[in-house]
């Protein structure tokens, strides 16, 4: 359960391109929230209550005890006791969530002086509604913060009019404590498993919101309390999200940042409004920005996930360039040609595999004034089906500019070998988005398929679009298949570590089995992976054992 880095994309985006006004969203409000857990005859177990009906926020949703910091939080420090390692910061956060606690369900999470937990008798003299702290202190009771614990940071939803920056903390109830709820604010606490309150919330009968759904899928692997708490040990989030919202067969669906759809939303909104369509569409283009529009072809499968996509880059001012037309599909080419209202100044191929270029030439007829196709020539490596001969080869770190009334669209290329031996990715210069082709993909990692697939030259690639987003300010990339793409360079550390991940899979196999043969390997190297698609997972295999090979490190 690896940490995620949360921030708002910091994009090169010109906002004369973005699609919607943009409006500021609402500050966050400094908050906590304590999961409450225990150990079940079934295993671990979480305190919810159901928040009234009236609420400002999440009205009638079963959630965890929680609230606003309060001024008065950061200044009673001295009542609560604290590890070492818990910074101030941290120890405000467990104060505030464990008057929450008390306040919402009557449990406190203290000790006496000298070291006795509280009684239910103790708990009975306090007042709900009088100042929390002073009661401890007059009672000589200190609050147990060190036994409070950091989860998750999660901060509300951009589009929401109330948000909140919130750390989800999680403690041990105290023994002996029955949870009663303040009948005003919180009603009918219950004690639940996580896989039982997710499954009574897809029934209808326990509804939650977004955030607490996503910490129950992620403590359904822990077995009881200690294996929470020493998850937990580090003083760090698990996860920190500010998810994102779209629209999707017609109803709202959030995203966080590790998740396919994220990037998108927050290219083509990103101060949070839920504007942006995600259904895969083929029979119109999904504008993504003015001047980029993404129109899927018609030949979802295995391979190529829900279509290739085809690019449209311009504007009726400067005419427009198409970005890999796909296979030979005339409904596909008609609907470029219509979206572009016939004035298509260039068509590039990223490279020319069967599903990216031989919608070339015929969406090139269609043009009247036809327009060259750009790209690189297939090598001699390349499969009878990828023979590509462009009008012009393009050069690595060539510029193409469209241009017109002031406007201006500029596509780098950038050489980048490995998936194919004559593949390219482009970047958009003006707005900071790269165009990876098959290089990178969104859901999945592309096939490396020898002899035209090389390993070593497709990680060399992985470095030089790593360099390039940098020096470009990228954070976003559009894939040819698959939804956009956020946090580019992280996606593309992502994508090597993975890679170099397998590949020790493979020299591990090969170490097991050194007389072996590729499916004796496969079987090894990639057991994580559905068999059905081991005789795909060869391909890249080989990739790897010919690498492996050349740097001398076979067994």
């Amino acid at each position: 359960m690896a940490a995620v880095t949360v921030a708002d994309n910091v994009s090169m985006v010109r906002p004369s391109q973005l699609l919607y006004p943009q409006r500021e969203p609402a500050l966050p409000r400094p908050a906590a929230t304590v999961l409450l857990l225990r150990d079940g005859p079934e295993g671990l177990e979480l305190l919810m209550t159901r928040r009234s009906a009236t609420a400002s926020f999440a009205p009638g949703a079963y959630v965890f005890p929680g609230g606003a910091i309060d001024a008065a939080d950061a200044q009673i420090h001295a009542l609560a006791r604290r590890r070492p390692t818990q910074g101030d910061l941290h120890l405000t956060q467990a104060i505030a969530a464990i008057r929450e606690s008390f306040e919402e369900l009557g449990v406190l999470l203290a000790r006496h002086g000298d070291g006795r937990p509280v009684s239910a008798q103790d708990i009975t003299s306090l007042d709900r509604h009088q100042p929390f702290a002073q009661q401890c202190r007059e009672r000589g009771l200190h609050l147990c913060a060190d036994q409070v614990f950091v989860l998750a940071h999660w901060i509300t939803d951009r589009d929401l009019p109330r948000r909140f920056d919130v750390p989800f903390l999680v403690a041990r109830m105290p023994d002996g404590q029955v949870p009663v709820a303040d009948e005003s604010e919180q009603f009918e606490p219950v004690w639940v498993r996580p896989a039982d309150a997710l499954e009574r919330h897809k029934a209808g009968t326990f509804f939650m919101i977004f955030p607490t759904i996503r910490t129950l899928e992620r403590l359904e692997r822990f077995a009881n309390v200690d294996d929470v708490l020493a998850a937990c040990a580090g003083e760090r989030p698990l996860w920190t999200s500010c998810p994102r919202a779209g629209l999707q067969s017609g109803a709202e669906v959030r995203y966080m940042e590790h998740e396919m759809p994220y990037g998108e939303l927050a290219l083509t909104s990103p101060d949070g409004q839920i504007v942006h369509h995600l259904d895969w569409r083929n029979d119109q283009p999904v504008p993504l920005l003015k001047n980029l529009q993404r129109l899927t072809a018609s030949n979802a499968g295995v391979m190529t996930g829900p279509g290739t996509n085809s690019y449209i880059v311009g504007d009726p001012d400067t005419g427009y360039a198409v970005i890999d037309p796909g296979p030979d599909d005339t409904q596909h080419l008609e609907r470029l040609w219509r979206a572009t209202g016939g004035d298509i100044r260039m068509i590039v191929c990223t490279h020319s595999h069967p599903d990216h270029s031989p919608g070339a030439r015929p969406l090139q007829a269609l043009c009247e004034t036809r327009p060259p196709v750009l790209g690189l020539p297939s090598a001699p490596t390349a499969r009878p089906a990828s023979d590509f001969q462009p009008d012009q080869s393009l050069d690595d770190g060539q510029t193409l500019v469209l241009s017109g009334a002031g406007a201006t669209h500029s596509l780098r290329v950038i050489h980048t070998p490995g998936h194919a031996a004559n593949h390219l990715c482009l970047v958009l210069l003006e707005d900071g988005l790269l165009l990876s082709g098959d290089h990178i993909l969104n859901g999945s990692t592309t096939v490396v398929d020898p002899p035209d697939g090389d390993m070593t030259a497709y990680l060399d690639s992985l470095d030089t679009l790593g360099a390039a987003c940098t020096g470009h300010g990228i954070e976003f990339i559009l894939p040819a298949h698959g939804h956009v793409l956020g946090f580019a360079s992280q996606a593309i550390g992502h994508l090597k570590a993975h890679r170099l991940k397998r590949e020790a899979k493979v020299m591990a196999a090969m170490q097991v089995r050194p007389q072996g043969t590729m499916d004796d390997w496969v079987e090894l190297a990639y057991d994580d992976v559905p068999p059905r698609m081991w005789p795909v997972a060869r391909r890249s295999l080989l990739a790897h054992v010919q690498r492996i090979e050349a740097l001398g490190l076979s067994p």
